[in-house]
């Protein structure tokens, strides 16, 4: 059988990556394919008790580096449970967030060493690396409004962080599009949810050889 391919959505708060991940799984789906969607940290039932650890803050105390740990290990979880298996069924698996927002969040804005996040993506993901990477890329001051605006709490502790913090993390996203123009694909999310779903559609089409 044929292997699925694997697709993430990546970017900062209020991009939009839940509502485009959802759209083009739909899409997918008309098209008469199999699609499992999912998200990180989470999508597995391990991973989303540590999921629960993390966004709450209950593992700041523990150091960045441990905390960074725990993504890596709800990710092994969630790749051997539900990406894995679903590839190897022949099913498309549309994730909201990979390993990308460990690079942006965890490395480049919390100086976590990038000696050890290689490391560890070397031995959790290996070879299973995402077929094309959709980072949704929008001014963090208007990502931060709606992102807080959809929610309508502070339960989640990125949330809660400054805009200089988020700006750091829209630079580091659009530096992985830049270093890996092969994988990745910056889209302006800042248009209305379907002019931003259109261009993610076109982008994945030509990427993985979609026909429309």
């Amino acid at each position: 059988m044929e292997r699925g391919r694997f697709i993430t959505f990546e970017g900062g708060e209020g991009t939009g990556k839940s509502t485009q991940s959802r759209r083009l799984a739909g899409t997918l789906r008309n098209r008469g394919l199999d699609v499992v969607e999912t998200r990180e940290p989470g999508g597995s039932p391990a991973a989303e008790l540590i999921r629960k650890i993390i966004l709450s803050g209950a593992a700041e105390p523990l150091g960045a580096e441990a905390e960074t740990m725990l993504f890596f290990a709800a990710r092994d979880d969630h790749l051997n449970t539900v990406i894995r298996p679903a590839l190897e069924r022949g099913q498309w698996v549309v994730c909201d967030r990979f390993v990308d927002s460990t690079r942006a969040y965890q490395e480049h804005a919390g100086n976590v060493p990038a000696e050890l996040i290689r490391s560890l993506e070397r031995a959790v993901i290996g070879d299973t690396w995402p077929d094309l990477t959709v980072i949704l890329d929008i001014d963090a001051q208007t990502g931060l409004t709606r992102a807080r605006g959809e929610t309508g709490n502070d339960d989640d502790r990125f949330e809660r962080a400054d805009v200089a913090y988020h700006e750091r993390i829209r630079d580091a996203f659009r530096k992985i599009a830049q270093a890996e123009p092969d994988r990745c694909v910056l889209i302006d999310a800042a248009s209305s949810p379907g002019k931003v779903a259109e261009a993610v559609w076109k982008a994945a089409s030509k990427r993985i050889e979609l026909t429309d």
